[in-house]
């Protein structure tokens, strides 16, 4: 249930970069951007680098937690998030608090002197869109210091559960997460962040989750059932184009899961993976 919106070479992103899909990820940041900074538990004064930083929401959050003295470098390959980034931060009058850089995930656009300059490396819900998650682990490893930390926080699609269960969405979400897989991308990176953390080069050093889930009266139920309907629309071309599923089917799963949002007992769980390690010296 992505909160970005990355894409690097060798891979596609799933759901483009229309407005609607920003409004959608806009939402999405809202309800898991607090959550994510308390689990990062900033100091003050940290040099924080975002790989795939989306429209920046996160990155500025990540500032003004690190203080005056910090600073963040956004990095996103995708010319339309980085406008949209921009524009937001003017708007809520934070313009210059994040330096937002172009640039693709598996080529890191830093300077000579930048590279082993960084306190944290971060990217969230990267991973799971790029051909080579390796490669860009490995180059968030090398462009922290000594010491420094390396924390990724991705998907793991196969974690996703409804109470009552609902089977016309269960087929939808199936034929989704394949959709990940025709493009060349990982839909259960999720579970390997340790691993590659570990053959990145960095020492692990704590895993968790980050709960993402409601049930009926929960204050952002609602909000959920959007986000999770927009994803599956995102991803109509692909699925329906590749024969993962008809048009017919997968808009009754749609169908269903609203009329499922309704009951005074559904209940949806997920869970965001989310590991942290350190550059050894």
């Amino acid at each position: 249930m992505h909160a970005k919106a990355e894409g690097t070479s060798g891979s596609r992103y799933l759901h483009g970069t229309a407005p609607e899909e920003q409004r959608r990820l806009a939402r999405l940041n809202d309800l898991l951007n607090e959550a994510s900074l308390r689990e990062l538990r900033l100091r003050g004064g940290e040099k924080i680098l975002e790989v795939g930083s989306g429209l920046g929401q996160f990155a500025r959050l990540m500032r003004k937690s690190a203080g005056r003295e910090g600073r963040v470098l956004g990095i996103e390959r995708s010319e339309e998030q980085i406008a949209e980034a921009r524009r937001r931060a003017q708007e809520d009058g934070e313009e210059g608090l994040v330096d937002f850089r172009p640039g693709d995930a598996l080529a890191l656009p830093l300077r000579e002197e930048e590279w082993g300059s960084f306190d944290l490396a971060h990217a969230r819900f990267l991973l799971e869109h790029v051909s080579d998650p390796l490669a860009v682990v490995r180059s968030m490893v090398r462009a922290v210091r000594p010491g420094g930390r390396i924390v990724l926080a991705d998907d793991d699609h196969d974690l996703l559960r409804l109470w009552p269960d609902l089977p016309e969405f269960r087929r939808v979400w199936e034929a989704y997460v394949r959709s990940f897989q025709e493009l060349g991308n990982d839909p259960f990176v999720g579970r390997r962040l340790v691993a590659l953390l570990r053959e990145g080069g960095a020492a692990p050093r704590r895993n968790t989750w980050i709960f993402f889930g409601s049930c009926s009266g929960g204050e952002h139920f609602e909000d959920l059932i959007e986000n999770a309907i927009g994803l599956i629309r995102g991803a109509q071309k692909v699925m329906v184009g590749a024969g993962l599923l008809d048009l017919t089917a997968l808009q009754t799963g749609i169908s269903a899961f609203r009329t499922w949002g309704g009951r005074g007992d559904a209940a949806l769980w997920f869970a965001m993976p989310w590991a942290e390690g350190i550059r050894l010296p």
